[in-house]
């Protein structure tokens, strides 16, 4: 797509299976969003709304579409009756962002009237969910003292820190990762508090962020040992965790990996599926399929609609370890790539509902 012209996101809809795309402008506040819906077999759309100061319409389009499919796929994995979507705010979160700027995204998913539900991810919090819900009836994950669930990125870490057992046990034999030497790229939202259960588990820490104060404050607390943000590719390692920005295993970036292991929060994280994962299987590298091993906060935010239960978000997020397992045997029995195999997996089930409905139409 190196022209953003209507039929070239027609022919990108059509190849990756979008329903909807909605560009929102509001001229007082000048907020520019997207918000992308990619399949409702399951249920009405969920996912994150993210605010990047994108270098293009082009790139910002792209990361909604690419993370609004990881979302279908994420809610279907989780044995979530939901379905996926994501949102971009096109802006920079230090200077634009503002009560007024906010309200109005509120009122671009109330305009929706339920299709699409939503939550703070990427440079938003809590707190900017709360005033995006002054506008909204489908804005959750708002801070716990307005009866909400809170921040996704504590049980995300949880969630991830399963996983990492699950992995370990493929690999080594064993789920205890005492001893083993992680490498962190990213310490915001889910990199601080997965910090925390790397330490009780016993791991040796290598980490970086591009933010030195986030960084520097938490070495302090931690004690582990910083690099250059561009040095983490080549620390040597069990396990590489990128907690950050997706698309960042690649290219140049996979052949100076030096892990038996790649687990982390971060979304989308090969910038091609098929070349990066087959990259990483080549050198021996196992993939962790990044909607599979962080569903923790969908898992959340999609039970705060039943009533939030954080008991039961554990539990719902503890089934990460074996849902791994299984797709791992699976990769293996199919002669697959995990990332395949997650795929087949979260496609089988919205298949089979797909015979009993197609679109989902708010009520």
């Amino acid at each position: 797509m190196k022209e953003v012209e209507p039929m070239d996101i027609f022919e990108w809809m059509k190849r990756n299976g979008h329903e909807q795309v909605i560009f929102n402008f509001d001229k007082e506040t000048g907020l520019r969003t997207i918000i992308a819906i990619h399949d409702t077999t399951l249920g009405q759309a969920f996912g994150g709304v993210r605010m990047v100061n994108y270098a293009s319409m082009e790139d910002a389009l792209r990361d909604a579409l690419r993370l609004s499919k990881a979302m279908t796929y994420k809610c279907a994995a989780a044995d979530e009756d939901k379905g996926g979507a994501k949102a971009v705010i096109w802006g920079d979160p230090k200077k634009d962002k503002n009560e007024a700027y906010l309200r109005a995204f509120g009122r671009f998913v109330e305009i929706l009237n339920g299709r699409f539900v939503t939550g703070a991810d990427l440079n938003l919090n809590p707190t900017d969910g709360s005033i995006m819900g002054r506008e909204s009836r489908y804005i959750l994950a708002k801070p716990r003292e307005e009866g909400s669930s809170g921040s996704t990125g504590p049980i995300t870490a949880f969630g991830i820190y399963v996983g990492l057992k699950a992995c370990a046990k493929l690999i080594w034999g064993d789920e205890n990762l005492k001893g083993k030497k992680i490498a962190v790229q990213g310490l915001g939202a889910v990199g601080e508090p997965l910090l925390g259960y790397l330490r009780e588990g016993g791991l040796e820490v290598i980490a970086t962020d591009v933010n030195e104060e986030t960084l520097q404050r938490l070495q302090r607390q931690y004690g582990f040992k910083v690099v250059k943000p561009d040095a983490i590719y080549e620390v040597e390692c069990d396990i590489f965790c990128p907690c950050a920005m997706g698309g960042i295993l690649n290219d140049q970036t996979v052949p100076r990996l030096k892990c038996k292991l790649v687990a982390g929060s971060a979304n989308n994280q090969l910038e091609d599926e098929e070349r990066h994962g087959r990259m990483l299987h080549e050198r021996g590298i196992l993939y962790a399929p990044d909607y599979i091993i962080n569903a923790g906060g969908v898992i959340q935010v999609i039970d705060e609609i039943q009533g939030f239960n954080p008991e039961r978000v554990r539990m719902k997020t503890e089934k990460i370890y074996h849902r791994l397992l299984d797709i791992f045997e699976k990769a293996k029995k199919e002669k697959i790539l995990p990332l395949e195999a997650a795929n087949r997996y979260a496609g089988s089930r919205i298949h089979e509902i797909h015979k009993l409905r197609r679109i989902y139409v708010p009520k």
